[in-house]
């Protein structure tokens, strides 16, 4: 009886969801899985300086023009999060959602994580720019797989898809992406950041033209407390709304087109 008890009260435990796999929402320049508590209010500013490469007296492109994000994200409850970010170059205006769909869990049942995040972005120049309402408008939809390995080692895969409604001749109005990122802890607060994104571009006459997108690569490390992280890297990347990346990144990382950048977050729990 004592043991059949033991094994009835093993079975009835409830599933207990995995540690989180990273600690801010940004894995350099892609969105992770994270989501947080409910009324957890995150602020977030993102900066971009110019090409290392890019002139001769801009100091490693710190002097050179920046793109800068800010925005906010507010989770509605542990599973939906919605935001709102400004970003300078464009004038962009996102609107995003992120869902957690599933969760690993820590006895295996459930391996890995799998969350939503997709944006409405308005391109946010003069009316006069635009023969339609609608050309002012993109769109990003993302699915993100993440596990937690260790407690020192994180990974996600996360496919996806960019649209824009009005793009240059001989470009597609679609690009699907795939971006692989990991963080691995060497302390407790200090991590090592990768982030790969890889636009995939099919052209029905096999050519491929000046305007294809080319690979993101982008290498950090990040410091972190439990109400911010501090992210500092280089990357190829400067347009800081993704389906601008996948869509228009034409730096060259191994030719040495690459720069320095910075996210902070802050959340604030109410």
């Amino acid at each position: 009886m004592s043991v059949a008890g033991q094994e009835k009260k093993r079975d009835t435990v409830p599933e207990i969801p995995e540690r989180p796999a990273f600690e801010s929402s940004f894995i350099i320049d892609n969105p992770t899985n994270i989501l947080f508590n409910k009324n957890t209010l995150e602020i977030q500013m993102s900066h971009r300086f110019g090409l290392i490469n890019g002139g001769t007296n801009d100091l490693a492109g710190i002097w050179a023009p920046a793109n800068i994000r800010i925005g906010a994200s507010y989770a509605i409850n542990d599973r939906v999060t919605v935001g709102y970010g400004t970003t300078k170059f464009d004038r962009l205006q996102d609107f995003n959602l992120k869902v957690a769909l599933f969760r690993q869990t820590r006895s295996g049942s459930m391996p890995v994580s799998v969350s939503y995040y997709g944006n409405f972005t308005i391109d946010a120049h003069k009316k006069e720019n635009f023969s339609l309402r609608q050309h002012r408008y993109s769109y990003f939809n993302q699915l993100i797989i993440a596990r937690r390995f260790t407690r020192l080692l994180s990974i996600q895969i996360a496919p996806s898809i960019s649209h824009y409604n009005l793009v240059e001749s001989r470009m597609r109005n679609d690009v699907i992406g795939l971006s692989v990122g990991g963080r691995y802890k060497v302390s407790p607060q200090t991590a090592i950041l990768v982030d790969y994104s890889q636009p995939f571009i099919h052209h029905l006459d096999g050519v491929s033209f000046d305007n294809d997108p080319l690979a993101g690569y982008s290498i950090g490390v990040e410091f972190a407390t439990s109400g911010h992280a501090f992210q500092l890297f280089i990357s190829n990347m400067n347009g800081i709304v993704p389906q601008k990346n996948y869509m228009f990144n034409h730096n060259d990382f191994f030719k040495g087109d690459f720069l320095i950048g910075f996210n902070i977050t802050r959340k604030y729990n109410f």
